[in-house]
């Protein structure tokens, strides 16, 4: 087990130091001035001068990465106008916005996009795992095409189509949940449930058809395997060989698709985020590559490669768990 989390935290710091250096060269090549959007249209070209050596974009490429680097390890200072601004490892930079540092800003919105992201995937895996076992459970008969129908739809309508129709009828027309807001969980638990109850579901309702399908056709395959048909010879119950043995084995694709959908919700769930008002780290990413915020860009791509490989590094885990096959080298 020690061997295996060592290589694969060897793996994790490669993988993100290729995503830094992919979005400095994407950015680099990318057209705008930095140092004009932080300072403002009715800026001098003297003064953008000032504010580009502020930043440090007067300097090389190659010294910006190395000392981006730096500050991930031991610090930075930045200059703050009168004085210097400290910035403690694991520093991801200040913005060229605002002039935040830029791990304050995350940290301010990774509590909802937490919330949405583990809220959501609970909900999407008792739908999904539960419709695509029933609808496996019962192949052939009316309700499995109902449900695959079903399915087919989910995976077809997107998230905000669904998150628009159930605002207008829960919300504006029925009234039987207040619209979405966010209010932090250590504040008022029940608020923090009902304000953010919808989002959950119109992220989930378009996850658990994907899940339901998935779920349908590993469940398919391994009922259909030989060690099944063994034990179903040897006179073992139905429902012991499903939730024992055959639901096990169908598990594994279910997990891998769950960490990467969880692991890179943090930084894609803008969709969800901008239709309901939550500001969370999608919507933060979306407004900073607009803005051509190099470091707000670069440390909301780190944290969400860390979350992804995270999320497999722990489904590599619960493959252990659940399917005894399974051996962690």
């Amino acid at each position: 087990m020690t061997r295996f989390l060592l290589r694969k935290a060897v793996g994790m710091i490669g993988v993100l130091f290729a995503l830094t250096l992919v979005v400095y060269a994407a950015f680099y090549l990318a057209p705008g001035d930095p140092a004009q959007l932080a300072c403002g249209e009715k800026c001098s070209p003297a003064q953008v001068l000032q504010v580009r050596e502020r930043l440090g974009l007067d300097a090389p490429v190659h010294l910006q990465y190395a000392r981006f680097l730096q500050g991930l390890v031991a610090g930075r200072d930045f200059s703050a106008g009168t004085g210097l601004l400290h910035c403690p490892a694991p520093c991801l930079g200040v913005s060229y916005r605002s002039g935040e540092q830029v791990s304050d800003m995350i940290a301010a919105r990774l509590p909802v996009t937490a919330s949405l992201a583990f809220g959501a995937m609970v909900i999407w895996l008792v739908l999904g795992v539960g419709t695509g076992l029933l609808s496996a459970l019962r192949r052939g008969r009316l309700s499995e095409r109902l449900l695959t129908a079903l399915t087919l739809t989910g995976t077809a309508v997107p998230v905000f189509v669904i998150g628009l129709v159930l605002l207008i009828v829960l919300c504006a027309q029925l009234q039987w949940l207040p619209f979405p807001s966010y209010v932090p969980l250590t504040e008022d638990p029940q608020q923090w449930f009902w304000g953010l109850l919808l989002p959950w579901f119109s992220l989930a309702l378009i996850e658990s058809a994907k899940y339901a399908r998935l779920t349908r056709s590993a469940m398919l395959e391994t009922l259909a395997e030989d060690h099944i048909r063994t034990f179903r010879a040897y006179g073992v119950s139905e429902r012991h060989l499903v939730t024992r043995h055959a639901l096990r084995g169908a598990l594994t694709p279910v997990i891998a698709l769950t960490a990467m959908d969880l692991g890179t919700l943090f930084g894609s769930a803008v969709l969800t985020e901008s239709l309901f008002g939550l500001p969370g780290l999608g919507k933060l990413l979306v407004s900073s590559v607009s803005l051509i915020d190099l470091p707000t860009v670069v440390g909301l791509v780190l944290v969400t490669g860390f979350c992804v490989v995270l999320a497999n590094i722990v489904a590599d885990l619960l493959y252990a768990v659940t399917d005894r096959r399974v051996v962690l080298g």
